[in-house]
């Protein structure tokens, strides 16, 4: 049996800073499991029915009917119970040395959780007690993926950027990111592939990809293209030959263009609206000079995460969705919304903040974790209003127990709670930022561990999609201790109760 890739350019020495982040992680995870192994009592208190108010249910968020090549935007329902049992578990194996192996992706559907890993896709069924290598495909995609999308069509689709398949796998540095396929998630099919014209340069760390209404964006430092999602006909195409040009993409409701202007030693920045099928600019907003980074976190409504400092967002920006103009600036001075690539220096991806979530009228941000674990809560999300920039809503993690934004749920939000004891479970909560009712959805042990990973966004993509929660680690890597031992690399968790 062939448990993966040979080594590739993704597993060098430029992903030492996920090692570090992960002994960082541990160390903190088994110092709070000694500390609360020696002071836990089990009372009331630890089990997760702590106030009625909280507990008497959700809003009634209704789901909409979508056209299949939309976005998807599902609703969740709460569980005839809570209570969490095991229903997908992949190993990974066959490491050798120090290789690493890189999945840049998680996406899930109501019968299956997909990763893509180096030049494929596998897709992996989801059923109480699993078989933990029950693979119900693999897609091999001919060259290695360049750039992947966070986001999923109703139908249950998605799109890829790789390289041209006759080259050099193990060197794909050396080659453009020039192809894109279109890929059925429940059934491993590619549907289309397209060459993407001009982008004989394109690299892995400068390509983007993006998702929105019948149509996948393509950016990357020298131009950009569009596709129709039925059959992969180019719709538009634009060249890097100008002084500005758009770099990267964020889509879902709506197509955002962050265009970068200028030297690319101290480029200047600005958004535009573009229609997805024409390409036409429906408005622009020129963003501060001096920045280092920007990101777009959600493109309806537009929301800019702008990096003034060292490596670190320190504003948003909200935009009124019809002119562009400016409605709020929101300062995330002690907050932590984690924007950037989802692996370190690979796959730097425009709208991915792993500590935030933008809703309809919301933004959703964890703050950074308190320096007293062990009188106050670890950390916290705050809600934010879109239009006025001001707090209006706080959810509290508890000791020991960090919250992270997952996704909206209409106007909740889905949110996961870790845990670093044996005591208090894990879980994974729908909350109602205006009436602040809190409602549990999955209770949960992740494995010892492997928990500290898991459950660290920086490390792991953490989802939740119709009634199943999936942890998914983006960097796999033997462990040294147990060299032999096969890498957790996905789990999925989903109610022991009836089917609702």
């Amino acid at each position: 049996m062939s448990f993966g890739p040979p080594p590739s350019m993704y597993t060098h020495s430029v992903l030492a800073a996920d090692q570090s982040r992960k002994r960082r992680r541990r160390r903190i995870v088994g110092a709070v499991a000694a500390v609360v192994a020696a002071g836990v009592c089990l009372s009331a208190g630890l089990f997760w029915y702590h106030s009625a108010d909280r507990t008497q249910g959700r809003t009634g968020a209704k789901a909409v009917e979508q056209a299949p090549d939309t976005v998807r935007q599902t609703v969740e329902k709460p569980p005839v119970s809570p209570e969490g049992q095991v229903v997908v578990q992949h190993n990974e194996g066959g490491f050798t040395g120090n290789e690493q192996r890189v999945a840049p992706a998680t996406w899930a559907t109501s019968k299956i959780v997909a990763r893509a890993l180096a030049d494929r896709i596998e897709g992996y069924e989801i059923e109480p007690d699993p078989d933990s290598d029950a693979k119900a495909w693999t897609l091999q995609l001919g060259g290695h993926i360049c750039a992947v999308s966070r986001d999923v069509t109703a139908d249950n689709r998605t799109a890829v950027v790789v390289t041209p398949g006759h080259v050099n796998v193990t060197s794909p540095l050396d080659s453009g990111c020039d192809e894109v396929i279109m890929v059925d998630l429940d059934t491993g099919k590619k549907l289309w592939q397209g060459k993407i014209p001009a982008a004989d340069d394109a690299t892995l760390n400068g390509t983007d990809i993006a998702l929105t209404r019948g149509v996948v964006a393509i950016a990357w430092e020298d131009g950009s293209a569009a596709y129709a999602m039925d059959g992969g006909k180019r719709l538009w195409s634009t060249s890097g030959t100008s002084q500005c040009h758009d770099s990267a993409y964020a889509g879902g409701a709506a197509l955002l263009a962050l265009v970068k202007c200028g030297d690319s030693s101290a480029p200047t920045y600005r958004v535009e609206k573009v229609e997805p099928r024409t390409g036409k600019v429906l408005w622009r907003y020129s963003v501060s000079d001096g920045l280092r980074s920007i990101y777009l976190p959600s493109a309806d409504p537009p929301v800019i995460a702008a990096e003034a400092g060292e490596y670190q967002v320190t504003d948003l920006i909200t935009l009124d969705p019809k002119s562009g103009e400016r409605l709020a600036t929101i300062s995330l001075d002690g907050y932590d919304p984690k924007c950037g690539g989802n692996v370190e220096l690979f796959f730097d991806a425009v709208d991915r903040c792993y500590g935030m979530v933008v809703g309809r009228d919301r933004v959703f941000v964890m703050s950074k974790d308190t320096a007293d674990v062990t009188t106050k809560p670890e950390n916290q999300i705050t809600a934010f209003d879109v239009k006025k920039g001001t707090a209006v809503a706080k959810f509290e993690g508890r000791l020991f127990q960090r919250v992270v934004p997952v996704r909206m749920n209409g106007d909740d939000l889905i949110i996961f709670r870790s845990t670093s004891d044996d005591v208090q479970p894990a879980a994974v909560v729908d909350w109602n930022p205006r009436t602040d009712k809190e409602t549990p959805y999955l209770l949960f042990h992740l494995p010892s561990d492997d928990e500290g990973e898991l459950g660290e966004p920086d490390m792991s993509d953490i989802l939740y999609e119709q009634g199943h929660a999936f942890f998914a680690r983006r960097v796999l890597e033997r462990d040294t201790s147990h060299p032999k031992d096969p890498v957790l690399s996905v789990l999925g968790v989903g109610t022991a109760g009836l089917k609702h």
